[in-house]
């Protein structure tokens, strides 16, 4: 799924009401009355105050088409005018007045004395403002949205919340509505995705209000949200006539005493990920560890209580590393001859990022297309600081492209960064923000890469794969006893989710919680 700009948005509405030979104004009423329908699927005609609030643009039009709908099936409901100009849209002044000539006429709210009381029970659905917003909120304006935040209402928020810039930072947090739930028409907003505005959305989710795919397609948007259909068509098929050499064979280089655990959770990723071979380099003291674990795991071993040689004779199809590793000074040399002599496709993570991240000379040797899967933090030793989060995806892109590589960037919406486009992923839950997870994220994208996936669907199909198997398990037990393990135990149900067919449909909610891997 593309997620699109508020102006290609834009393009695809003109587009969608010249193929279809039909009014602005009637793609308003079709998609504010999916709206309606939402809502009126949930309430079932239940006597809750609803409030109402209308801007006097489109999204203020949408809000008036949910508002008659609502008077006309009998619910409590007011609806009020939010005057901040005398400007308004000619869809606007058509709902307006068809509101009027029902008798129901709409409150106009010009000053902060004119404020409703709004009580903690009621409902208020938030139409003020909509996707191309490019000025913050000012004025009594702002201190409506200021007056709703206070009274911890449930608000519904009608495209995006009113004071939400979709495709650039906010510049004013003060002026935002905090939205309970998002009904988003046809695509995700950029904004959604990002921690910066954890706060303003809570859940979300997509109404398909019929704008014509085939220019959405055309526009070759550089960002994606990935759902289950966009994943499936990557998955590779196994042939009968194939073996353990079919599938690769994976080198896990990583640990240190103490911290063996990483590279055997790894490593175990990559076997059930399907890597048909797969061998463990690690410290010395790890080597019992390793070989009662994971019997599967071939392992070969460096120094006594860290990596210092990297002298593996292992014959590798792709190479994972850093996980567990440390940055002591021998480590750290002994990373920088490996990179500068390794010509393997690598996955790098953990203290193997934070050594690239001290040595940024090394990056210039890194395979093309190797993958680094950072943590913020990580992230932030390689970029340095950023402004805001969309800063941070600019700059992420650029680093990127600068040394040709794939950035997995692990937070609640995972994205995926190759050749200035951004992959954001859709499945995961609070569940992940345990310790190893990441390991096992690099395993997966390991051990796919091991059997010719390409470094690109790699991340992208060991991201889905990853963030399912925390969905999936939270049916039968809590976020707090999710463990990195687990993953690998549920990986097995998320691959079959995979290849199930389903009704799925576009409608995504996501959790305003951090799911990052640590």
């Amino acid at each position: 799924m593309f997620v699109l700009s508020p102006k290609q948005i834009a393009e695809a509405d003109k587009i969608t009401i010249k193929n279809l030979n039909i009014s602005s104004d009637e793609l308003m009423e079709h998609a504010a009355t999916l709206c309606f329908q939402w809502l009126h699927k949930r309430l079932q005609g239940q006597n809750i105050k609803i409030h109402v609030f209308c801007g006097i643009g489109n999204n203020g039009g949408d809000g008036l088409v949910i508002a008659r709908h609502l008077h006309n099936h009998g619910y409590n409901v007011s609806c009020y005018v939010v005057n901040f100009s005398h400007k308004r849209s000619d869809e606007f002044l058509t709902n307006y007045h068809r509101l009027k000539e029902m008798g129901e006429w709409p409150t106009v709210i010009s000053l902060e004395k004119e404020f409703p009381e709004v009580n903690f029970e009621d409902i208020v659905i938030d139409a003020i403002f909509g996707n191309g917003l490019n000025r913050p909120p000012t004025g009594f304006t702002k201190k409506l949205i200021q007056y709703i935040n206070s009274t911890k209402v449930f608000t519904l928020a009608i495209d995006t919340p009113s004071g939400l810039f979709s495709n650039s930072s906010s510049p004013d947090k003060e002026a935002i509505l905090k939205a309970g739930h998002i009904l988003s028409f046809q695509c995700p907003k950029l904004a959604f995705l990002l921690p910066e505005n954890k706060k303003f959305v809570n859940t979300w989710e997509i109404i398909d209000i019929g704008l014509d795919q085939e220019f959405i397609k055309s526009l070759n948007a550089k960002v994606h949200f990935t759902l289950k259909q966009d994943v499936s068509p990557l998955y590779k098929h196994r042939t009968k006539w194939s073996h353990k050499g079919t599938y690769g064979h994976t080198l896990i280089i990583g640990g240190s005493f103490g911290k063996i655990g990483a590279t055997l959770l790894a490593s175990k990723a990559a076997l059930k990920a399907g890597s048909g071979l797969v061998t463990a380099y690690i410290p010395k003291c790890g080597y019992p560890i390793l070989q009662t674990a994971i019997p599967e795991v071939m392992v070969e071993v460096d120094d006594d209580t860290f990596l210092n040689y990297f002298n593996y004779k292992t014959h590798a199809s792709v190479i994972g590393i850093g996980m567990g590793m440390g940055t002591v000074e021998k480590t750290a040399l002994g990373f920088e001859k490996f990179i500068k002599e390794n010509k393997l496709p690598l996955v790098i993570d953990a203290d193997g990022i934070n050594l690239l991240a001290k040595n940024k000379d090394l990056l210039s040797f890194l395979p093309k297309d190797t993958v680094l899967t950072p943590h913020p933090k990580e992230l932030e030793r390689l970029l340095g600081t950023w402004e805001n989060d969309f800063d941070k995806l600019e700059k992420a892109k650029r680093f990127a492209s600068k040394y040709h590589l794939v950035l997995v960037l692990k937070d609640a919406h995972t994205a995926i960064v190759y050749k200035n486009q951004l992959f954001f992923n859709s499945t995961g839950n609070p569940a992940l923000a345990t310790a190893g997870s990441g390991d096992v994220l690099t395993g997966i994208i390991t051990g796919f890469i091991a059997q010719g996936y390409t470094a690109k669907d790699a991340a992208i199909l060991g991201v889905y794969l990853h963030g399912k198997t925390a969905d999936i398990a939270i049916r039968e037990m809590g976020h707090e006893t999710f463990i990195a393990s687990n993953i690998l135990d549920f990986l097995p149900d998320a691959f079959l989710d995979l290849l199930t067919e389903d009704d799925e449909s576009t409608n995504e909610d996501t959790e305003d919680t951090d799911t990052s891997s640590k």
